[in-house]
């Protein structure tokens, strides 16, 4: 996927806790760039076990903490409510056609305040919304040599403007960006 803008970070995460850490503030990152009032689509993209499902639970858990997350891999999406948006996280890997989303209804679940955290997003191209923020996951040890093998590498790229404002505000607001 291109992005259409120039607004990118990255971040060398050494543990679950660092990641549920970037998973926080990405969250509130959203909430102070006003980011909830609208919809949000943001790409997951990584190999299997690359931290995506990790990730997307911890970003749940940011606005409902107490809330159990359940991975979507089987029920392809699992939706979860709170005061200040609805989250739609979506495991499109075992999907087989795009055309299986018609059955889910996604553009019922996709109106008004939402977040769609969504894995696998190229399994349903060309019915499923474009990103606004795409997030790639990689272990380390595909990047480079230098790092433990259970390490991960996640880059943020803005794909709108308001990808943007969000990346940006991550950016002021974690203290693990690597820049290039």
């Amino acid at each position: 996927m291109q992005a259409t803008t120039e607004v990118m970070a990255r971040y060398p995460l050494k543990s679950e806790s660092d990641t549920q850490a970037l998973a926080k503030v990405f969250a509130e990152s959203m909430e102070l760039c006003n980011a909830l009032n609208t919809g949000v689509v943001v790409y997951l993209e990584g190999d299997l076990g690359a931290g995506k499902s990790f990730f997307s639970r911890a970003f749940i858990q940011a606005f409902l903490p107490k809330e159990k997350v359940k991975s979507p891999t089987y029920t392809i999406v699992e939706s979860y409510n709170s005061s200040k948006v609805s989250i739609h996280h979506f495991d499109l890997y075992r999907l087989c056609d795009p055309e299986e989303l018609e059955y889910l209804a996604i553009r019922d679940l996709l109106v008004d305040r939402y977040v769609a955290l969504v894995e696998w997003p190229s399994k349903g191209v060309p019915l499923f919304p474009k990103a606004d923020i795409l997030i790639r996951i990689q272990h380390q040890d595909e990047v480079s040599q230098d790092f433990a093998s259970d390490e991960r590498l996640f880059t943020m790229t803005a794909v709108s403007k308001m990808g943007e404002q969000v990346i940006q505000k991550v950016g002021e607001q974690f203290a693990h960006p690597v820049t290039e």
